[in-house]
């Protein structure tokens, strides 16, 4: 028992420094730069498949 609650202690530290230290909003502005990116291929696709091509 007392080794899982160091186990996440450990896990509960490094997640405080990845949180802390800036790395997070990093990655959620590169999260937000390519769901924009798809969404924006997404509708592209679902305008250019639904024209019937002869």
């Amino acid at each position: 028992m007392l080794e899982l609650a160091l186990l996440l202690l450990v896990i509960a530290v490094i997640a405080a420094l990845l949180g802390f230290g800036g790395i997070a909003g990093t990655a959620a502005a590169g999260a937000q730069l390519i769901f924009v990116i798809f969404l924006v291929l997404f509708i592209g696709a679902l305008v250019l498949g639904s024209r019937v091509v002869t």
